[in-house]
């Protein structure tokens, strides 16, 4: 996504109760299963500090907290301001959702979670964000939810981050991969 483009996504993904989800995805470029598998201990909202320990993976059936893909994987990086008020609206959801449930909730302690606290399979994302990017009438019925990863790549550079910090962000292995 171009920025124009990036800021038509981020008004068709306004009210999605994936919003702070795909706003993270976008700003930060995470991978699926990085996003997936942020634990509320990984993100210092105050800090404005996003770690990532861990991918949230189907493995056997079960979805499963797994090392990430990398060493470089493991990170820790800084939220921008987007992401700051996409996650704090995202915990008042969360809260909210919690309050909801009652005794169906179940404390997982993960960041994206179901509405009653499991952990969140990525097909119950990506239904929601095909579903987005289908009605939404700026041209996005060919994004994948991995192009918001290349977006925020792109973004940054445009913007004149230096493409290291755009590696160190990503959990690239080289800078030869963040240029591709």
């Amino acid at each position: 996504l171009d920025p124009d483009a990036a800021r038509a996504f981020v008004m068709a993904i306004k009210g999605s109760r994936f919003e702070a989800l795909f706003s993270v995805a976008l700003a930060l470029g995470l991978r699926e299963g990085e996003i997936l598998g942020l634990r509320w201990q990984d993100v210092d909202i105050e800090r404005g500090t996003l770690t990532v320990r861990f991918q949230l993976q189907r493995i056997e059936k079960k979805l499963t907290l797994t090392e990430p893909k990398t060493k470089r994987s493991s990170r820790t990086v800084a939220l921008p301001a987007i992401a700051v008020k996409a996650l704090r609206a995202h915990q008042m959801r969360q809260e909210s959702e919690k309050q909801f449930a009652g005794k169906r909730w179940q404390e997982t302690g993960m960041v994206f979670t179901t509405s009653i606290g499991t952990m969140l399979d990525a097909r119950n994302m990506l239904r929601d964000f095909y579903r987005i990017t289908r009605k939404a009438d700026c041209g996005f019925e060919k994004l994948r939810f991995h192009d918001l990863r290349h977006s925020a790549a792109t973004l940054l550079l445009i913007h004149g981050a230096h493409p290291r910090v755009v590696m160190d962000l990503l959990g690239h292995s080289s800078i030869a991969l963040t240029m591709n």
